[in-house]
């Protein structure tokens, strides 16, 4: 699919980890972090690609770390905060991690120096921090879908964005692609991400 990119346009990627994976369930695939990052590099200058999640901090072992460390790694800058714990109605220990704050801010900082910012969210409560980067002059895509059930994308969100990208219609070439390994490591570095991921999107929600 076109994707309505200027090959001069600095661009950044500001990508919600929860909402993200919460999507990409939700239409039955995995995200491929290289695939996604080479796909967005042809598209413009790519700037930056933030990546946002919430740490469980006081354990020995946080089982969203291996998928931070390897995002850091392979081209994302993380941008993490420590989860707060409280107790609910019924007395449950509950734990919450929103990282909206932290890209937003990043967002319109941010903002003077790219042409065009790419959020990978649904979340209606974007939709004044698209309208502020739009007063600036970027153009802001929104990438979400509207194929789950329900929609993941809000109806304000998308009404605000310059271009909606349609997360289905690049599965094809973002998805984590399962072929058969030629080595075990891989196969477990596969499978630490996708718990990691599972983890952080549990903390986000």
């Amino acid at each position: 699919m076109a994707m309505n990119f200027y090959s001069n346009e600095r661009v950044a990627l500001f990508i919600d980890g929860a909402n993200l994976y919460a999507a990409a369930r939700a239409l039955g695939f995995d995200i491929d972090y290289k695939r996604l990052l080479a796909l967005f590099s042809k598209q413009g200058q790519l700037i930056r690609a933030f990546y946002y999640t919430a740490l469980v901090d006081d354990q020995e072992y946080s089982p969203i770390r291996p998928l931070v460390d390897w995002l850091d790694y392979n081209g994302y800058t993380m941008v993490t905060k420590p989860t707060k714990e409280f107790t609910d109605a019924a007395g449950r220990r509950k734990i919450k991690g929103n990282m909206d704050l932290e890209l937003a801010t990043d967002v319109l900082e941010m903002a003077d120096r790219l042409d065009h910012v790419v959020i990978f969210s649904g979340d209606g409560d974007f939709r004044c921090v698209v309208e502020a980067a739009q007063r600036k002059g970027v153009r802001v895509t929104v990438v979400s879908t509207v194929k789950s059930a329900p929609p993941m994308v809000a109806d304000e969100l998308r009404r605000q964005a310059d271009h909606f990208v349609e997360l289905q219609d690049i599965a094809d070439q973002i998805a984590r692609i399962h072929t058969p390994r030629e080595s075990m490591a891989e196969d477990d570095e596969e499978a630490e991400i996708n718990a990691a991921e599972e983890a952080a999107y549990d903390v986000a929600n």
